[in-house]
């Protein structure tokens, strides 16, 4: 049985708070109602409905054919059932190319049950940030590989190897804070620069192949649980099922890991 069903529900205050206090939070993704409840009675403190169902959900080779419909329909089903759990959803491929965009689809993305968007990218995107903010719409700003931009960066890959690129990844975290964004997912980059971002933003970030010293930790719910995504696997992925004997199981020892500071390990992290 659940021992966090009597657990408040995660509120954007409580994401900050526990930033300062040094208590590691914990993500996955999902899609659909049965694997919400099961995250939800099981220690996850916030779910992300990701634009990543266009790979594992969909079939595609991207997110870039992902919908605002698509997501609306995938945040519906997964609210109706979370209890304590944030819900955090993407707004997909171009439906932040402007503020306007941005606001019309963030807006149909809380009234279906989220309580905070993730965006991708800095640049024109911190107009966006702000424009979102400033009308009380929680924003999560995600920097390093964003993978709405896999055709511009070439593919999936590792970001801010150089000093040049790692200072702008640094500035661009500072920006989206400053522009408001209540929480940073840094993907795929070496270990010492998540660290040096989360030292440098006051917001809890939240890594993915971004080392240990993030505030938190987020898996791809298909990763996770070690199934074929018909994609290479990252170096960051591990299965829990494997070691927790059901999705319950590696749900809990996912969050046992995270906390402890046991996942990720060198073996799952880039130097």
């Amino acid at each position: 049985m659940s021992t966090h069903a009597d657990e408040k529900p995660w509120t954007i205050p409580a994401l900050a708070e526990a930033k300062r206090n040094g208590r590691k939070l914990t993500m996955l993704t999902v899609y659909d109602a049965g694997f919400a409840r099961t995250l939800d009675q099981n220690g996850i403190d916030t779910v992300l409905i990701g634009d990543s169902l266009g790979m594992v959900v969909q079939g595609h080779d991207s997110t870039l054919p992902v919908t605002v419909d698509n997501m609306v329909y995938h945040t519906e089903i997964v609210a109706r059932v979370l209890k304590r759990a944030l819900l955090i959803a993407d707004l997909p491929f171009q439906s932040d190319a402007t503020p306007e965009r941005a606001l019309d689809a963030a807006t149909r993305l809380l009234r279906a049950g989220a309580r905070m968007v993730k965006l991708e990218g800095a640049g024109y995107k911190l107009d966006v940030i702000r424009y979102l903010t400033e009308r009380d719409i929680p924003v999560c700003s995600h920097l390093g590989l964003t993978p709405q931009s896999v055709l511009t960066i070439g593919g999936f890959k590792i970001q801010g190897r150089e000093e040049a690129a790692a200072a702008k990844l640094v500035a661009d975290a500072q920006a989206a804070a400053e522009a408001g964004a209540a929480m940073i997912v840094l993907e795929c980059m070496p270990s010492v620069l998540g660290k040096r971002i989360t030292e440098a933003v006051s917001v809890p970030t939240i890594g993915i192949g971004a080392g240990p010293d993030c505030d938190g930790q987020v898996l791809v719910l298909h990763d996770f649980l070690g199934l074929d995504s018909g994609h290479r696997r990252p170096r960051f992925v591990k299965d829990f099922l494997a070691e927790g004997g059901s999705v319950a199981g590696a749900v809990r020892a996912y969050v046992e890991a995270v906390r402890n500071g046991s996942f990720p390990d060198a073996e799952h992290a880039y130097q």
